[in-house]
């Protein structure tokens, strides 16, 4: 019986082994497996330090400093080079103004008749420089001088075509148109048809303020306006016909009593 009981127990021995064994495996497997576990998120420390890459990378850019730095020399020499190319052109000879009369010229000024260019003058005034017209006016013994750049301005021109003067001396033979207002106002409208310098408008002021020998009488400041007018279209149309003032005249009064 001790025997049985002896050979009974030794198999229970072998099982107790048995079973630790695989129990002791498994727990060295735990050991082991947490172990291994823990050692695997090393990898991502490998991978964290992979951006430090990128620095070298933010490194690179230090080329272009050197390109910056080297530019300006090239735009440096390029204003030299335009400068050289623009030296030459500052050699070239100045352009001369072309002049709208010469010297001889005959003129018409608005408010002063017919005159005569007589030389143009450089002056200086304030600081500024300054050519200017002088014209002479042998009637009113007077020299007026004008800037060349007020010459449009101030109505200065050469003297009338021929076709001009052909009109004038047609509106000279129309109907005299007189209105019936104050003399005041006409005067007004004559003076202003005078000193526009329009040889038509003169011609008709001479037209209106004609008198014949039956016709009434003027009064004085009439009869000024109606010789201003006269002489005014008479000196124009001297210079233009190469004739003398008295002669224009005569001509006119002969077309005016006809």
């Amino acid at each position: 019986m001790a025997k049985a009981a002896t050979a009974k127990k030794k198999p229970d021995s072998k099982t107790k082994t048995a079973a630790k064994k695989p129990a002791a495996k498994a727990a060295a497997a735990k050991k082991a497996a947490p172990k291994a576990a823990a050692k695997k998120p090393a990898a991502p420390k490998a991978a964290a330090k992979k951006p430090a890459a990128p620095k070298a990378a933010a490194k690179k850019p230090a080329a272009p400093k050197a390109a910056k730095a080297a530019a300006p020399k090239s735009s440096a020499a390029k204003p030299a080079a335009k400068a050289e190319a623009k030296a030459p052109a500052k050699r070239a000879p100045a352009k001369r103004e072309k002049l709208e009369f010469s010297e001889g010229d005959f003129v018409v000024y608005p408010t002063h008749g017919v005159g005569q260019v007589t030389g143009v003058q450089n002056f200086e005034i304030a600081g500024e420089k300054l050519k200017l017209f002088v014209i002479s006016f042998e009637r009113e013994r007077m020299t007026l001088k004008v800037p060349i750049t007020k010459v449009k301005e101030s109505g200065l021109r050469k003297l009338a075509s021929r076709k001009v003067i052909d009109n004038a001396l047609k509106a000279l033979k129309g109907r005299v148109r007189v209105k019936r207002t104050m003399w005041s106002r006409r005067a007004q409208e004559y003076e202003a048809k005078i000193n526009s310098g329009d040889p038509v408008q003169i011609a008709e002021v001479v037209r209106d303020l004609h008198r014949n020998e039956d016709q009434p009488d003027q009064s004085y400041s009439e009869r000024q306006m109606y010789q201003a007018a006269l002489d005014r279209f008479s000196r124009e149309l001297a210079a233009v016909e190469s004739t003398s003032p008295e002669e224009a005249v005569e001509k006119l009064e002969n077309i005016l009593s006809s």
